[in-house]
């Protein structure tokens, strides 16, 4: 896999939690990123609103997010930039 930037990082996590999967190890794993590097970003998005935190409903397993309407805009903008690049580079 190719190095990713900061901003293709983050629309993967938005992506992953879009998609359904709102548990630590689901965006992990989708995403691909380390636990690490997981804790790094969530707490960044959290503290950007760009998702929130749904505590763990039964109190056993871990917390699960979602993504938030300003994430949703971040994620539309971030596809339509790649996508304009992508059309760029091809010409």
């Amino acid at each position: 896999m190719k190095n990713r930037s900061k901003t293709d990082i983050i629309a993967s996590i938005l992506e992953v939690i879009k998609q359904g999967g709102s548990k630590r190890g689901k965006i992990m794993y989708g995403a691909y990123l380390s636990y690490t590097q997981l804790n790094e970003y969530l707490s960044l998005l959290l503290e950007m609103e760009l998702i929130e935190n749904q505590g763990n409903k039964n109190g056993f397993s871990s917390p699960s997010f979602n993504i938030t309407d300003k994430g949703r805009h971040y994620l539309n903008i971030h596809n339509q930039i790649k996508e304009m690049i992508t059309i760029v580079e091809s010409n």
